[in-house]
């Protein structure tokens, strides 16, 4: 058996069995490697020279996590909530005030998504701000939170792979179009940015298709939760007391501040410390607290930072064994001449790769090199190439336990203990995202 997909069934068997990621991602690590015929010592330097591509990740959403709970110490995510439950009392949550309630919530959340990968850059940073507190409507409205789990992700995964905004200019320009063109240099191959978006078209619309049937048939039934607090373990706690003008123009100014910070320097890390000063120094919360701000919002990301850690340490292991490259060789040889065949066998390397991984950023470069020949070889056009890339690359970003666009989602539905980040979220974005992405991916390879 290949050493990769061996990795690949050990982390997820493990997770699947609530093992902690983390001691999964490292078990399938040490596994794998030594199956491969590496030496302990391979094996641990390995995994030791990929954990610094994961720390400056790591460090930009502990940063985040702070200015976050910073945020929502002032009660400015709570006033949302507060509106959306005074409307449920007042006309009820029966009928057809409780569907408009809920598709307002979907729309909310996914054009808040929509803006945290690209006018407002922050990525997953809103979920710990926004989501909390509105656990207690969703609660009231009995909606299945694995629907908003997909919502989320769905929000944050769909505008990368085919807007060139934002995390879609880094995916699209700066990974996937740079990647294709170095590797097809030797061939004559050469693709420009307006290329991008037109092939990811049709996978995106993939996307959509797996969020219509989570939200209208999978998970449209009614689930119940309990009401529980949400101030335990670290989660945040909000602050009830009404915010003045002065206060309020703060905020935004904190929010401006991070956003141009963040753009300015290239580092979510820079901008999120910037933010966090400003609404220190104007007086939003005592000076006394600030360090128990601080340490509570890296806690609340935590388990984020040193999964992505551990799943650049167990990309590391998988390059040291040479699985990725003899995993597409194998494929190589069963495909034979066969194009529409060709297509279907890279998607799946392609979502076996970033399942471990856990990064489709991560994933391009490495499949690039090896699929771009491939696919010169079968005669797939300049658009289909990227098609098949791209997908190939955002295959396991929803549905990988080591994911940030599943780990998101996942810190803001359990602040209150009752959303595991498996069953919960994994399993149900895997589902609904991953297989219509291999359908359509397909698609768009064989008409573009």
């Amino acid at each position: 058996m290949n050493a990769v997909i061996l990795a690949i069934l050990i982390m997820v068997a493990m997770s699947l069995m609530r093992i902690p990621v983390v001691l999964a991602l490292i078990t399938a690590s040490i596994i794998s490697g030594l199956y491969a015929g590496l030496s302990p010592e391979q094996v641990v330097s390995s995994f030791n020279a990929g954990l610094g591509n994961g720390a400056n990740v790591a460090l930009a959403y502990a940063t985040l996590g702070a200015f976050a709970v910073m945020l929502s110490r002032t009660g400015i995510t709570q006033h949302l909530s507060e509106k959306v439950i005074g409307s449920l009392k007042k006309n009820g949550t029966d009928g057809k005030n409780k569907k408009i309630i809920t598709w307002s919530l979907y729309a909310g959340l996914i054009v808040i998504g929509f803006a945290s990968g690209t006018i407002v850059p922050i990525h997953i940073a809103f979920i710990p701000i926004v989501i909390p507190p509105l656990l207690l409507v969703m609660n009231h409205l009995k909606l299945d939170r694995r629907a908003i789990a997909c919502v989320i992700t769905f929000s944050i995964t769909v505008m990368y792979m085919s807007t060139p905004i934002g995390f879609g200019a880094i995916y699209l320009n700066d990974i996937l179009m740079a990647s294709i063109n170095n590797s097809g240099q030797p061939f004559g191959l050469e693709i420009t940015r307006a290329m991008a978006p037109k092939a990811m078209f049709i996978p995106a619309m993939g996307m959509l298709c797996g969020l219509l049937i989570a939200l209208l048939f999978t998970y449209r039934k009614k689930r119940d939760y309990k009401d529980l607090p949400v101030d335990n373990s670290g989660h945040i706690v909000q602050n009830s007391s009404k915010l003045t003008t002065l206060q309020k123009a703060v905020i935004a100014s904190a929010l401006i501040v991070a956003l141009v910070v963040q753009l300015w320097t290239g580092s979510m890390a820079f901008g999120g410390i910037a933010g966090f000063a400003i609404m220190s120094f104007t007086g939003l919360v005592r000076w006394n607290e600030l360090d128990s701000v601080f340490t509570q919002g890296m806690r609340l990301m935590t388990m984020i930072g040193f999964i992505m850690i551990a799943a650049n340490g167990f990309a590391g292991v998988m390059k040291a064994t040479g699985g990725i490259t003899s995993l597409v060789e194998s494929s190589v040889n069963l495909i034979g001449n066969n194009p529409p065949l060709a297509a279907l066998m890279m998607l799946f390397v392609g979502l076996f790769i970033t399942l471990g991984i856990g990064s489709s950023f991560s994933t391009v470069p490495i499949i690039a090199a090896i699929f771009v020949p491939l696919c010169i070889k079968f005669g797939f056009s300049p658009l289909a190439t990227i098609a098949l890339i791209g997908t190939a690359g955002a295959l396991g970003d929803a549905g990988s336990p080591a994911s940030d666009s599943t780990l998101g989602p996942t810190a803001g539905l359990s602040a209150d203990g009752q959303h595991d980040h498996i069953w919960d979220t994994v399993v149900p974005t895997f589902i609904h995202f991953n297989i219509p992405l291999i359908i359509f991916g397909w698609i768009a390879a064989m008409v573009l």
